[in-house]
């Protein structure tokens, strides 16, 4: 491999220029979510990570005080105070806070949760401007800034309580915050993100479009951490240091973990049977497919579908 494919940037030097905190979680959403989450901040505290493809779901969170770095895709926005962030749900995401507390509210909507009724809402989101990732966040005064905050505080409350038509009054508070985002249309500064974590990103991303298990007679080709490198053009010890020093896992663990993550997947939103699934995932055998299982979730598959049946998780 010749030393041009090799990125220049020192892994010291992005370490220490972009992040505060050596480590970035790397979570997937609950893979039996609600199809709607809202959540304030003062009880339910941001937390450092970054996020793969198919989330499935929209995200919008405001922010009415403390800083944190927010990457999308290849973007890095460095966000603050009166601030509004829109995540579409294609695009791999970070966050890494800058600041001793931060304050606001974040919300998910899955497209499922518009439903026929109202579908012209879910068209609202699908041209939205600033669900892509060089316009995804948006300055607002104080006063727009307040206005935004009480539309969130309703969704809260609606979605707490009993009322018959309170996903009407969410889907309205939802259109009249993608208004008011829209008036303000003051996009905040963004910049390129470090090369160094263009590499994670698109190994995430490569990782990502390995799983497709969409039928029964679909089959998962999992390419081992040396051929993710090798599409990268990039030498696998090198990209395998740059993902464990900001994540704390090897490639090798974030192929596992991917692999597991599907699997749960497929056992909570299919009726296939074991087999199939590990068919599915490459698996050579069921015995295999149950012992990684059990050694990465600490229950056997059977376990983990009867236990999903009956909780929920937000």
């Amino acid at each position: 491999m010749e030393n041009s494919t090799i990125p220049r940037m020192p892994l010291e030097t992005f370490a220490a220029d972009n992040y505060q905190q050596p480590l970035l979680n790397v979570e997937h959403y609950p893979v039996d979510s609600q199809y709607f989450v809202i959540q304030n901040r003062d009880t339910y505290p941001i937390k450092d990570y970054i996020s793969p493809h198919r989330r499935k779901f929209y995200k919008i969170f405001h922010m009415t005080r403390g800083t944190g770095v927010l990457t999308i895709g290849l973007h890095r926005y460095e966000m603050g105070r009166n601030e509004i962030a829109f995540l579409h749900p294609d695009e791999i995401m970070s966050w890494q806070t800058t600041s001793a507390e931060t304050g606001g509210h974040f919300c998910l909507i899955h497209p499922n949760y518009f439903g026929l009724e109202a579908d012209h809402v879910l068209q609202l989101f699908r041209q939205f401007p600033n669900f892509e990732t060089d316009k995804a966040v948006i300055q607002l005064t104080e006063e727009q800034s307040a206005t935004i905050n009480g539309y969130f505080e309703t969704m809260h409350r609606e979605d707490r309580g009993n009322s018959d038509d309170k996903k009407q009054a969410i889907l309205l508070q939802l259109q009249l915050l993608l208004l008011e985002s829209r008036r303000a249309g003051k996009n905040l500064m963004r910049t390129k993100a470090p090369e160094g974590y263009s590499y994670i990103y698109r190994f995430l991303s490569l990782l990502e479009s390995s799983f497709q298990v969409q039928e029964r007679d679909s089959y998962v080709r999992l390419k081992t951490a040396a051929e993710f490198a090798d599409q990268l053009h990039v030498h696998p010890n090198y990209l395998n240091s740059l993902v464990r020093n900001q994540t704390g896992k090897t490639l090798r663990e974030h192929i596992q973990d991917r692999l597991i993550h599907e699997a749960k997947s497929l056992l909570v939103q299919t009726d296939w049977g074991i087999n199939e699934i590990s068919d599915g995932l490459g698996f050579s055998g069921q015995a295999a497919f149950t012992s990684l299982f059990k050694k990465k979730a600490l229950v056997s598959p059977s376990e983990f579908r009867r236990n999903a049946a009956v909780s929920t998780h937000i």
